[in-house]
């Protein structure tokens, strides 16, 4: 789940309103004619908020929606707390793989998370965006136009959708959050080449990631990368530093940027860029959550958690 501060975004009650409303159809047609043939994704009805059983150990944040404060700098875990951060996130990646055969056609995606919502609490865990700062699923659904942190609704994926699924969970303790994206039914070319170019960038950023490296490394060869092929990359939403915290530093920047800050060994953070057709600029819809692209455009997003080692990096959400 993507943390950081917004840049270059705006968020009005007006503006969303006047958008859908006056440029819909012109953004569909111009879509068909630029980034490719896709729906454009409008908020749906969202349904209750799901219950975890009493006997699951919970976040701090459960029931407040108030989560505690994160370290101050970026933590060094030792051979526990690593063992249990692998713990968390092969089981996060456990559950986005059991859920590929549910990603089709006509299938909601409120259907989606209540689904993945029993699978975590059924491995014992906790699904962490439930009530993070008031979030109301246990997932986030981000379809084509849908930059990141979409709510499920009671809308139906449809045939050319592509969808980022971000799943978060905490178990024993700690967190582990991973994403991927989902093509439903026949994609177009546009929207296949922008998903294989979002791995691109993140396994490239994932490859220099090594004691003493640079933080602002990642975001300069992400987005190196991106410009190489005509994408831009979001610069509103970044990844984060991770444990028994959901969110804290070090913050991972997916832009060209000379922040400072340098990778040691026992360090866990995500790399999560998102890589939009059009233009940087973002909307925050009236549910204070979901993040649109301005000009329609879609965008693609694919997040791994890792752990900086003596040598390099390992994935910890690579399935097995």
């Amino acid at each position: 789940m993507s943390a950081g501060a917004c840049i270059n975004t705006i968020s009005r009650r007006s503006f969303f309103a006047k958008f859908f409303k006056n440029t819909l159809e012109k953004a569909r047609q111009r879509n068909v004619e630029q980034f490719g043939k896709y729906s454009i994704v409008e908020p749906g009805i969202v349904s209750p908020i799901l219950k975890v059983p009493p006997y699951i150990p919970k976040p701090e944040y459960s029931e407040t929606g108030e989560p505690a404060e994160p370290p101050k700098e970026p933590e060094i875990k030792d051979k526990n707390q690593i063992e249990c951060m692998i713990h968390s996130c092969l089981l996060a990646k456990k559950v986005l793989k059991t859920i590929r055969p549910d990603v089709k056609a006509n299938v909601t995606t409120d259907y989606l998370d209540k689904k993945i919502h029993e699978l975590i609490v059924n491995n014992g865990a906790y699904p962490s965006p439930l009530n993070y700062k008031g979030f109301p699923k246990s997932i986030c659904t981000s379809i084509n136009n849908v930059a990141c942190h979409g709510i499920p609704d009671d809308r139906a994926l449809v045939d050319g959708d592509i969808l980022n699924i971000d799943v978060t969970v905490y178990h024993n303790g700690f967190h582990g959050d991973c994403s991927e994206m989902f093509e439903v039914g026949e994609v177009d070319d546009e929207g296949k080449r922008l998903i294989q170019v979002a791995e691109e960038c993140l396994m490239t950023a994932i490859g220099i990631c090594k004691p003493n490296e640079k933080f602002c490394s990642i975001g300069n060869i992400i987005e190196e990368t991106a410009y190489k092929h005509n994408y831009n990359v979001l610069p509103a939403f970044g990844g984060h530093g991770i444990g028994a915290y959901f969110h804290g530093p070090p913050d991972i920047y997916h832009f060209e940027n000379e922040f400072e800050g340098v990778m040691k060994p026992g360090m866990t953070f995500t790399i999560e860029p998102i890589l939009t057709q059009g233009g940087h600029d973002v909307c925050i819809l009236d549910d204070g959550w979901t993040a649109v692209t301005v000009d329609s455009a879609r965008t693609a997003q694919i997040e791994h958690t890792i752990l900086i080692t003596d040598h390099g990096a390992d994935i910890l959400t690579r399935p097995n």
